[in-house]
């Protein structure tokens, strides 16, 4: 899940001492809340509250079955026969059914609906037939096919082990016949079948959802609802959690993380965690596209940037260098892949390759970057930049947006070409949707998280080796050889791996991050 920019405006939350409402720092979503069009935190964090998937993840990531009574496979992964629990219905009463799935997924893989998850089916059979410009938006998959109101089977185009544990992100959640009358309406007020249930949003100030008392999950709310309070910037949403005004922030800004030692009054979580921060240089972008000119100015600048003083002196120990491309809470997390080197320090090294880079097509202009300012890392991002700038002796600038919601735009919308921030919250726990969602080529062209449009037919036939493998290690071999591509051509720039970390009131009970570094909501109390 990409990280949208948590954080504050001038809107103050609701008295943090009232009820059993937790009140939580959030932003502006960058579209409506629709599970096959939502793939940023801002969003996510309240649909992961109001829908329930076949599957779902304990604290550690551990998977259980959730909607899904089972799932079972045949010899090699390449059909799923799954039953679900009789009782489950939507918020709106009308019950969850095998179809609420099977059209659910078609829609969002239907390139007509132009939805930003697509990219999650295409290993479904017939995902290239719904992809096809002019297809009806209804158009149903047909490795898709009900077997009864509670019994649906699904065919895969290849194996895919990791399928089980893949439907347990938001992108596969239900949805109710009512969504099909008017998809964007029900993107201002969705209807699920999660632990809590859809209220009301004001936007720009705050979206909130209820307990729903007729959840019939493994996780269910333990308060009354929770409060998202829209912000524009960190600052402010940590002055309101001082002030009493703010429960709980799921992030810490850098301006204020050398005195969370020493702050008074705040819980303060900061634990290793499973995101990691980075940053996109478009394929399109002069001189750095496919090719060796553009492989040695990536190379150049990766090294040209010094991550362990980020992370010191910037973050405060709120981060630690990246030495991959997903993260050191995720099986398969390594910090010895052959290439890693480019992710290290070494100005001498870096100021030779742009050198020869040079000799291929000399360079002129200025090196940006885009970022959100309401994410609270302008500090980082400075510093990036004079790194950059201070090593290779060239022109470089941050370019600022807004709001996450406003650089989503650009950068889905491939309007931007430029160099611009990333972040990434594992959709699942494994490596392997690092690198599907971000590099493939499915999810490339506004099908996924693929921002820079990066294609690489050898990448992409190990990650199809490692989906076949019959064993986690033998798949997470096949990863890792996929991400020592990635090291060569550096389609992103990884920086650091960001803690879990926030900071609560002190009086507010059970607050504790889970695998994605997302506040576990639902535990908390404050009676």
């Amino acid at each position: 899940m990409a990280l949208g920019g948590c954080g504050s405006s001038s809107n103050k939350g609701a008295d943090a001492s009232a009820g059993n409402t937790i009140t939580a720092m959030n932003a502006e979503p960058a579209s409506g809340l629709l599970p096959g069009n939502t793939n940023s935190t801002t969003g996510g964090k309240v649909l992961d509250l109001i829908f329930s998937q076949l599957v779902a993840f304990d604290s550690k990531g551990k998977p259980v079955n959730e909607v899904a009574k089972e799932i079972k496979s045949n010899d090699d992964a390449t059909q799923f026969t799954i039953t679900i629990k009789d009782g489950w219905k939507f918020t709106d009463g009308t019950p969850v059914t095998a179809e609420s799935f099977t059209k659910a997924w078609s829609y969002a893989a239907n390139v007509t609906n132009a939805q930003i998850n697509a990219n999650f089916f295409s290993n479904i059979k017939g995902y290239d037939k719904v992809q096809q410009k002019g297809v009806a938006s209804d158009e149903q998959l047909e490795g898709l096919k009900v077997v009864d109101d509670h019994t649906f089977t699904v065919d895969l185009s290849t194996s895919d082990s990791n399928f089980p544990i893949k439907v347990g992100y938001t992108g596969f959640a239900p949805l109710p016949e009512s969504f099909y009358k008017d998809p964007k309406a029900f993107g201002e007020n969705p209807v699920g079948n999660g632990a809590y249930k859809f209220k009301k949003w004001e936007h720009n100030k705050e979206i909130d959802v209820v307990k729903n008392p007729d959840y019939k999950g493994s996780f269910p709310a333990k308060n009354d609802g929770v409060n998202f309070m829209l912000y524009t910037s960190p600052q402010a949403a940590y002055a309101d959690v001082l002030s009493g005004n703010l429960d709980v922030m799921d992030t810490v800004p850098s301006s204020v993380a050398g005195s969370l030692k020493t702050a008074k009054g705040v819980q303060v979580y900061n634990e290793p965690g499973s995101s990691i921060t980075m940053f996109v240089i478009t394929q399109d972008y002069p001189h750095f596209g496919p090719g060796k000119e553009g492989q040695l100015r990536r190379q150049a600048i990766s090294m040209a940037i010094n991550r362990q003083n980020i992370c010191d002196k910037i973050m405060a120990g709120l981060c630690t260098p990246a030495t991959d491309f997903s993260a050191p809470a995720i099986n398969g997390h390594s910090d010895s892949l052959k290439g890693a080197d480019v992710l290290k320090y070494n100005p001498d090294k870096a100021k030779e390759l742009w050198a020869e880079a040079d000799k291929i097509s000399p360079w002129s202009g200025k090196f940006e970057i885009a970022y959100n300012s309401d994410g609270g890392l302008k500090d980082v991002y400075d510093a990036v930049i004079n790194s950059i700038k201070n090593t290779l002796g060239i022109d470089a600038a941050t370019l600022i947006f807004p709001t996450s919601s406003e650089l989503s735009d650009v950068t889905d919308g491939r309007t931007l070409h430029k160099p611009h921030r990333m972040g990434w919250s594992p959709d699942y726990p494994s490596v392997e949707n690092y690198l599907t969602s971000l590099y493939s080529t499915a999810a490339a062209d506004g099908n996924g998280a693929n921002t820079g449009d990066y294609k690489n037919p050898d990448f992409d036939a190990l990650l199809a080796k490692g989906n076949a493998e019959s064993s986690t290690d033998a798949a997470i071999k096949d990863y890792q050889a996929a991400e020592e591509i990635l090291l060569q051509d550096l389609p992103t720039v990884p920086l650091f791996y960001t803690n879990a970390n926030g900071v609560a009131n002190k009086d507010l009970k059970n607050f504790e991050f889970n695998w994605q570094n997302s506040p576990l909501y639902r535990d908390m109390t404050k009676q």
